[in-house]
């Protein structure tokens, strides 16, 4: 297997040719096959890991698969056959993990099971530490592994069972390929000394996946630019977003699959033009659901047409001193500010959002002095003594 940890230009030579899938994998689906697993385990420090879930078919997420390199071995866990997995989460709390893109993995895995990760290494975040011009998994593989996955894998329904070989396949290469490319991404960021900042990103990325997914406030209603509707449209917005999540719920499937934002919003801006109901169902299709949903939809519609928008509940807004308005003089230190940024980042070669976002920016605008608090330390170091901190 040495072939694969060698540069793409290399094997192309040599007339190498990777696999397009590991040699074996494990589907583990019975509590009796779990035993190899929590054995390898317990002889490794690192594991590779990756999840599928099925938020893409079902109103609320579910983890449906995960997904394990141990070793040299691949295990992949069936969380939807009812396991008993504290053996499991009680051994990966004490390893260091190997991910791609973590962010929706770790908040999944903490609203499943409260998991909490011990260390990571990122291959993404590294990817964009590195200025790659493609940092997803797809890409990686095919531009360091001539390794393509399967796009109709990736919208599968994982919580379709029994799970097919192609899509069991294209979920083994989500692990499969990570620990050589984390060697290759370890050696470029050793190259730039930016290793440090890699588990600064990551040891971030670990405590922000610890708050899982936000709820919806009182506010989720309000679509889009919503605040320029102040009709009919905004009674329209309040019923018929409620209509689709009570739906979608009952169905059981995401919202968008319900009616998409761009037809919701289509209906809502007919609604504030003074269109009658009939006029503004006439454009409506809700696809293949179209005539069982079209009823509760209609009486979703007449009721916001019925409605006074004064009726509906006021946006809260809360006082948060960090989302007051800039002043001008604050606006101009942001205008600095994002100009030092600028230069650094294309001296540095790394997108400029990775040292400091616009609303970052603009909290230090208004507090230099809490520059520690809204940025990691390397982001921090690379901006504090350029000229518009250094005169704040």
């Amino acid at each position: 297997m040495i072939s694969r940890y060698l540069p793409v230009p290399v094997r192309r030579l040599l007339n190498i040719k990777v696999s397009p899938i590991p040699p074996q994998y494990l589907l583990i689906d019975q509590q009796n096959q779990l035993a190899p697993l929590l054995q390898a385990l317990d002889q490794v420090d690192e594991v590779s890991l990756d999840t599928e879930a099925d938020n893409m078919f079902h109103y609320k997420t579910r983890v449906c698969l995960l997904q394990f390199l141990v070793g040299k071995e691949v295990f992949m866990v069936d969380v939807l056959a009812g396991l008993k997995l504290d053996g499991l989460w009680a051994r990966l709390k004490e390893k260091h993990l190997l991910m791609h893109g973590s962010d929706f993995d770790i908040r999944l895995l903490h609203d499943f099971c409260e998991f909490r990760p011990k260390s990571m290494f990122d291959t993404m975040l590294a990817a964009q530490l590195v200025n790659l011009p493609r940092v997803g998994l797809a890409s990686l593989l095919e531009d360091h592994f001539a390794v393509k996955l399967s796009k109709e894998s990736q919208k599968a329904n994982w919580s379709k069972r029994p799970l097919t070989k192609k899509m069991l396949d294209y979920a083994a290469l989500d692990v499969w390929h990570l620990p050589a490319l984390r060697d290759i991404l370890m050696r470029d960021l050793k190259k730039l000394k930016r290793t440090d900042w890699l588990r600064q990103q990551c040891e971030a990325q670990i405590e922000s996946g610890l708050t899982g997914f936000a709820p919806r406030d009182e506010n989720a209603w309000r679509l889009g630019k919503s605040d320029r509707l102040r009709g009919a449209g905004l009674s329209v917005m309040y019923e018929i977003w409620h209509w689709r999540e009570k739906t979608a719920e009952r169905i059981d499937v995401p919202p968008f699959k319900t009616c998409n934002n761009e037809r919701l919003l289509k209906i809502c801006h007919a609604a504030e033009e003074g269109e009658s109901l009939e006029t503004i169902l006439a454009t409506v299709h809700l696809g293949r659901r179209h005539d069982r949903l079209l009823p509760s939809l209609r009486k979703a519609v007449a009721a916001g047409l019925a409605r006074d928008p004064a009726s509906l509940p006021r946006r809260k807004r809360k006082r948060d001193p960090n989302n007051a308005p800039l002043t001008e003089r604050e606006v101009q230190l942001q205008d600095r500010i994002k100009a030092d940024r600028d230069r650094v980042s294309a001296k540095l070669k790394i997108e400029p959002t990775l040292i400091a976002n616009r609303n970052q920016l603009a909290r230090i605008a208004r507090n230099p002095e809490q520059i520690d608090e809204v940025l990691l330390a390397w982001q921090a170091d690379l901006i504090r003594d350029e000229p518009a901190l250094k005169q704040a």
